[in-house]
């Protein structure tokens, strides 16, 4: 399985299992993933059980990412979907085998 490098910022989109979506941005992907899984940050992942991964991409830099992140929250719930699918068509949580998960 591949995974992000920590320390890089990544762009990501975490599910509910009735695939309720949350979009975010952050430079250590394995941390902020067990965050939400916890629910150690109340909010809005913590309130709709927000805990699988479904999608990552890794930016280059924190401006990259932010824009990114920016760009990703404008889109329409069905283009989000269609971009999740087109890599993770059965909405698996990449995040499963991961340290802690």
């Amino acid at each position: 399985m591949f995974r992000a490098p920590m320390n890089r910022y990544c762009v990501y989109i975490m599910a509910s299992k009735s695939r309720t979506l949350y979009t975010g941005v952050t430079n250590n992907l394995e941390r902020r993933v067990l965050e939400h899984r916890r629910k150690l940050v109340p909010g809005f992942t913590a309130r709709y059980n927000i805990d699988r991964l479904v999608y990552y991409e890794v930016c280059g830099d924190p401006r990259a990412a932010i824009s990114r992140e920016k760009q990703l929250k404008g889109w329409t719930r069905l283009r989000k979907v269609a971009l999740i699918e087109s890599l993770n068509r059965d909405w698996k949580d990449l995040s499963d085998g991961w340290p802690g998960s």
